[in-house]
């Protein structure tokens, strides 16, 4: 969902805005991550190859934030409609059909990405009242908090996706 800036667009109302900044926000912390993901790895090697030595918290915190850079990629590739999909019948189909297709897809995807959401939620919820912690003194919750998060936003963008293309096969758009 790329957006023109300028100010005489018509692409700058209130929500082209909030989606301009939650891309930024995700792009951010993906890089963020990522790095830091690196560099912590890097660290670990280094530390294990030349002193033997290590930090005890590094290896869950990078299978962590592999959870996390993983939905967060997920988060961005929904965004820019850029995510796997199984397209053998697209090149035959007429963009009627095609848009059809999409409607039907994207509600059941969005449907699927809501269920892991609310039940990632749970989840959640269920660590938290429990007090478990996932490594060191960090809570579990805090860890798997991306989890309801990440699949509730790609539920509401494959809804709204859903949306764009029930309009198109409606033809109300051209």
């Amino acid at each position: 969902m790329t957006t023109d800036a300028s100010p005489s667009s018509p692409n700058n109302g209130p929500l082209d805005r909030l989606a301009r900044v939650t891309a930024a926000i995700e792009d951010g912390l993906l890089v963020m991550l990522l790095s830091a993901m690196i560099v912590l790895a890097g660290s670990q090697i280094v530390l294990r190859n030349l002193w033997d030595a290590g930090l005890f918290w590094a290896d869950p915190l990078l299978r962590v934030s592999v959870l996390w850079v993983g939905l967060l990629g997920a988060m961005a590739a929904t965004r820019d409609d850029n995510h796997i999909t199984v397209d053998i019948l697209s090149r035959v189909l007429t963009e009627r059909a095609r848009s059809a297709g999409r409607v039907i897809t994207d509600l059941f995807t969005s449907a699927v990405c809501g269920l892991l959401a609310y039940h990632g939620a749970r989840m959640v919820r269920m660590d938290y009242e429990a007090g478990l912690t996932a490594f060191a003194a960090v809570p579990a919750w805090a860890c798997e908090l991306i989890i309801p998060i990440g699949f509730g936003v790609i539920a509401v963008r494959f809804l709204l996706s859903s949306l764009d293309h029930l309009w198109r096969f409606s033809g109300a758009r051209q």
